[in-house]
């Protein structure tokens, strides 16, 4: 999905945010699922540091489950703001060829190899990102099915 807005009149979908949250609110919810489903209760433990005071778990427990929460938001805005930010860029560059072009043909050349280079670099931070939110939903299903053991 990053990569069908380099296409000609592609859109990608993943620079709206509100797209990007629900895909991690899914993925959320299903390792909440899938966490309770292997481990019971006993998946609460993931709130719960080991080796830590008695007098100081109240205040990591509420860390660590608001920690939990806010990965959803996090891998939102993560993978929206940088698909979005590396769009932007390329319509500013787009747009700067255009204007150049009103004033001379020769000066085209600069903006186009801008334009170039930006769109291998879009191409290699679309696979990264994607590669990002797949690495984080694996770690975070690593802490689901496993968590509750350190």
């Amino acid at each position: 999905m990053n990569l069908m807005g380099l296409l000609p009149f592609g859109y990608t979908v993943t620079s709206q945010v509100i797209i990007t949250f629900m895909l991690a609110l899914t993925v959320f919810i299903s390792l909440i699922i899938i966490g309770f489903a292997k481990n019971g209760i006993i998946f609460l433990k993931i709130f719960i540091p080991s080796g830590i005071p008695l007098w100081l778990l109240p205040l990591l427990i509420i860390i660590e489950i608001m920690s939990f929460c806010l990965r959803p938001i996090s891998l939102s805005i993560r993978l929206g703001a940088n698909m979005l930010a590396g769009h932007v860029l390329l319509n500013i560059v787009a747009g700067a060829t255009v204007y150049t072009l009103t004033i001379s043909v020769f000066l085209v050349i600069l903006p186009i190899l801008f334009i170039m280079f930006f769109m291998i670099l879009e191409i290699g931070i679309a696979c990264l990102q994607a590669y990002v939110f797949s690495i984080l939903t694996c770690i975070y299903l690593f802490d689901s099915l496993y968590g509750g053991a350190h």
